[in-house]
């Protein structure tokens, strides 16, 4: 603890949570220089009805009725390497085609707050593994004693490297504190812009394994044909950028997605 004078000129301690005249987000300038990671994907389709029903308005269903998992062990400047994980579906906003994720897990509190409240990232607290011996490869996602999913394999390929930007939909969101299962004011939706660049990109031969949990029930989320598996060392960038406002009544019945609904505990008890 430091020391200053006061008015009367008698030292006083530094208060460290008083007012600060820094107003740099670390986490947003983290994220605008190259984050490296391992990850392991599984892109693969499920129905169009499926993916149309966790789409909330103005979000569309995308080309196609993709869903992709991303498991990854991640290296943030100023932070200890922490899991992340990506669920999520291809959506649109007007001409723009991204995805829109359901969960985001990840292993610590830093990695969760900043997004969750800066940028609307639906992130949660989870375990978050991601092993690789040789060629072998294992990641998992597990919350409140389930596991989400499961990807196995062994690396088969080596791919070309690739660089591409795209786009990620999130919504930023107040719930009320009066009335359960409300929000206090309109969301605003949020574009997460962001680029991806690979200095090692393989090909995986394997499983992906989504199994039921009560909370998170990606399980839902059938798989009708697994598009690709695959292995990355990836550096990315994010900005988040403001669109505008979307009607509290239209995001209001997707709380859900993001958090827990404790009562689904009782019902399976």
């Amino acid at each position: 603890m430091t020391e200053f004078e006061s008015e009367k000129g008698v030292p006083m301690p530094r208060v460290r949570y008083g007012a600060r005249t820094e107003k740099v987000n670390h986490e947003i300038a983290a994220k605008r220089a190259d984050i490296w990671s391992e990850a392991v994907t599984a892109i693969y389709e499920t129905d169009p009805a499926i993916t149309a029903a966790v789409l909330p308005p103005p979000l569309e269903l995308g080309p196609q009725p993709l869903v992709r998992i991303t498991i990854t062990r991640v290296e943030m400047p100023g932070l200890p390497v922490f899991g992340a994980g990506w669920i999520g579906v291809q959506a649109r906003h007007g001409d723009r085609v991204g995805e829109y994720p359901i969960i985001m897990p990840m292993t610590t509190e830093q990695s969760t707050i900043g997004g969750r409240e800066t940028n609307g990232e639906p992130k949660k607290l989870a375990e978050v593994e991601v092993e690789r011996n040789g060629s072998r490869v294992q990641a998992r996602i597990a919350r409140m004693g389930s596991v989400l999913c499961e990807i196995v394999g062994q690396v088969t390929e080596v791919r070309d490297n690739y660089e591409m930007t795209k786009t990620d939909f999130w919504f930023k969101l107040s719930p009320s504190p009066e009335a359960p299962g409300e929000l206090d004011q309109d969301p605003l939706l949020v574009y997460g812009e962001k680029t991806e660049r690979t200095r090692v990109h393989e090909g995986i031969e394997g499983d992906l394994i989504i199994k039921e949990s009560p909370l998170d029930p990606i399980a839902d989320l059938v798989i009708r044909r697994v598009v690709d598996l695959n292995w990355t060392e990836r550096a990315s960038t994010q900005v988040g950028r403001i669109i505008g406002p979307v009607p509290r009544a239209d995001l209001a019945p997707f709380l859900h997605q993001r958090y827990d609904d404790l009562s689904v505990l009782g019902a399976r008890r």
